[in-house]
């Protein structure tokens, strides 16, 4: 199996590279790539579902839209997610089913918090193989 998603080392910050055979595979492996920072995604079970909207000028932006919209409801909700449905995605605009639960201390372990998904060093590539995304997330 091809990876979905890699860590990366990066001064005071932290970054993921994010593999998708297709882009929607690509938004929803960099979205499971900022849980796995944050907790154990499979201690994470699907309890509940949220359908999200995001939009922005460009595909680059709403890659960085969509995983701070993530992070506020993890940071304002207390919602963790493990799995991600994109259902529509154009160069602008993204819709998405999300599935997770709450946050529960006596079963999550929080591993950092992540502030902000960012710009710096923002790259998102099509080759042959499919997609690859690289973000860098302020923690």
């Amino acid at each position: 199996m091809k990876k979905a998603f890699e860590i990366i080392d990066h001064t005071a910050d932290i970054g993921i590279i994010a593999y998708g055979t297709d882009i929607e595979e690509l938004f929803s492996n960099a979205a499971l790539a900022l849980f796995s920072l944050i907790t154990e995604p499979e201690s994470v079970e699907e309890k509940l579902h949220l359908d999200l909207e995001v939009s922005s000028e460009d595909r680059d932006s709403l890659l960085v839209e969509w995983l701070n919209e993530l992070i506020y409801f993890f940071d304002a909700k207390h919602i963790l997610f493990n799995r991600f449905d994109i259902e529509s995605l154009t160069h602008n605009q993204l819709k998405a089913t999300c599935y997770g639960e709450g946050f529960d201390p006596m079963k999550h372990k929080i591993k950092m918090g992540v502030k902000a998904a960012t710009y710096h060093m923002l790259k998102l590539d099509k080759n042959s193989d499919g997609y690859k995304a690289q973000i860098i997330l302020d923690i």
